[in-house]
């Protein structure tokens, strides 16, 4: 933590080839959290995890695989690394809360109906309101792979934003949400857009957020 700001590395969707060599460090020697948004190797999350000695958490997105198999052997998560999915996480006094997937349009395992995805935003509502008891507020980051409904998404089927985090955002008002799923191939094209009173980021291949 640097002068009371916490500078965060996000990853999503795309391996970036020069972070993933021994000079990642002098990359991001300042970073204090790795936040992963989905659909990326979970070799690749480890070694950031373990170059940077940093926590790393993520949710997985709608390309994961169910099982990995690497040279250092199978696992269902990158090791090392906390999920986000239907928690919520206090990390040195931020909360964060986190959602898996995209809408469905296949058979992958992560991805879910609209109704499916109201279900798993609902069942937080009473930790949620706990939070807004004990801190003063509910949250203060979303992280999820798919963007909110008309929030950062796309028109195609695959690429739709789920309504229940538009909602999510309404009501809970976080100051950040994380996503990724919408893939950008000019990485000056990834502006932060706001929404009601929070700040979207897509994370697709990567930002650096500091927060305060």
């Amino acid at each position: 933590m640097n002068n009371g700001k916490t500078r965060i590395l996000l990853l999503s969707d795309q391996v970036v080839d020069r972070f993933y060599n021994e000079q990642v460090r002098s990359i991001f020697p300042d970073v204090d959290m790795v936040i992963s948004c989905g659909d990326l190797p979970y070799y690749y999350l480890e070694f950031i995890l373990d170059r940077l000695n940093v926590p790393l958490y993520y949710v997985h997105g709608n390309h994961d695989p169910e099982v990995e198999f690497a040279t250092h052997g199978e696992r269902k998560h990158p090791w090392g690394a906390a999920s986000l999915h239907r928690k919520i996480v206090n990390h040195q006094g931020i909360i964060l809360v986190g959602f898996e997937g995209s809408v469905r349009y296949s058979k992958a395992k992560y991805q879910f109906s609209q109704w499916e995805a109201w279900l798993q935003v609902v069942q937080k509502f009473p930790a949620l309101l706990w939070n807004r008891i004990r801190y003063g507020r509910y949250l203060d980051i979303l992280v999820t792979h798919s963007p909110a409904y008309q929030v950062g998404d796309a028109e195609d089927r695959a690429h739709t934003g789920f309504k229940a985090y538009r909602w999510f955002l309404t009501v809970f008002r976080p100051k950040y949400h994380f996503h990724g799923h919408i893939h950008h191939y000019d990485h000056r094209e990834l502006k932060p857009q706001t929404f009601e009173q929070t700040i979207v980021i897509n994370a697709c291949p990567y930002q650096v957020v500091e927060f305060e």
